[in-house]
C-alpha cells in the first residue's frame, strides 16, 4: 500500500511522541488528525492528558487494537518502537518528516506491518483529502 492508502485504511492513531507544546509539529500534527476523525492515542512519559485522551506511558499499555503508529521521536528510538508496534499488533508503523531507521524497517516489514518513513501524516492527510469525519 502507498501512504495515502496505509492512512486511510486506519481509524485508530497511537502516537509516540505527542507534545504537550502546541507549537510543535508534534502535537499540531496528532491535532489536525484529530480534526479529521481519526482516534488520537497519545503515548508521552509523563503527560496524563493530551489533545483530551488519556496518555499511555508506552504502546504496550494501550488496551485498544491500533491501527496505525506514528512516531514523532529520534531515529534511534525508532527500531525498539517499531518492536513494540509489532508486539501489540499494530497495521502499520510510520515514522514522521525526517525520520528514518533500516531497522525499525526490517523489523515492521519482517511482521508484515506496513511502513512509511520520512512523510508527515498531516501533509499526507491533506494531499490525499482523506477524512474520517
Amino acid at each position: 500500500m502507498n501512504p495515502e492508502e496505509i492512512l486511510a485504511s486506519a481509524t485508530t492513531i497511537a502516537v509516540v511522541g505527542l507534545s504537550r507544546d502546541p507549537a510543535k509539529a508534534a502535537h499540531g500534527v496528532p491535532a489536525t488528525l484529530q480534526a479529521h476523525g481519526f482516534r488520537i492515542i497519545p503515548v508521552h512519559p509523563s503527560a496524563t492528558e493530551l489533545l483530551g485522551e488519556k496518555v499511555y506511558r508506552s504502546l504496550k499499555d494501550i488496551p485498544e487494537p491500533v491501527d496505525l503508529v506514528d512516531v514523532f521521536r529520534p531515529s534511534a528510538e525508532a527500531a525498539g518502537i517499531a518492536a513494540d508496534a509489532v508486539a501489540i499488533g499494530a497495521k502499520a508503523l510510520w515514522l514522521q518528516q525526517g525520520i528514518v531507521s533500516a531497522e525499525a524497517r526490517r523489523i515492521a516489514e519482517d511482521a508484515g506491518l506496513e511502513y512509511v518513513e520520512d512523510r508527515c501524516t498531516a501533509v499526507v492527510r491533506a494531499v490525499g483529502a482523506i477524512s474520517k469525519n
